[in-house]
């Protein structure tokens, strides 16, 4: 089963973060999101839910 994506649907670009204020993803993340394999999406979205804390 694919990892879904972490989209929110708030699609903002945080100019000193350089990230996605929706999801937190990077732009190259966000671009590359459907060609990566589980593992590099599993790491994302490990590092996501570690941010928001």
């Amino acid at each position: 089963m694919p990892i879904p994506t972490p989209c929110t649907k708030i699609c903002a670009l945080d100019a000193l973060k350089r990230r996605c204020v929706g999801c937190g993803r990077t732009l190259e993340e966000i671009g590359r999101w459907s060609t990566m394999a589980d593992a590099e999406r599993l790491a994302i979205m490990a590092r996501l839910k570690a941010d928001a804390r």
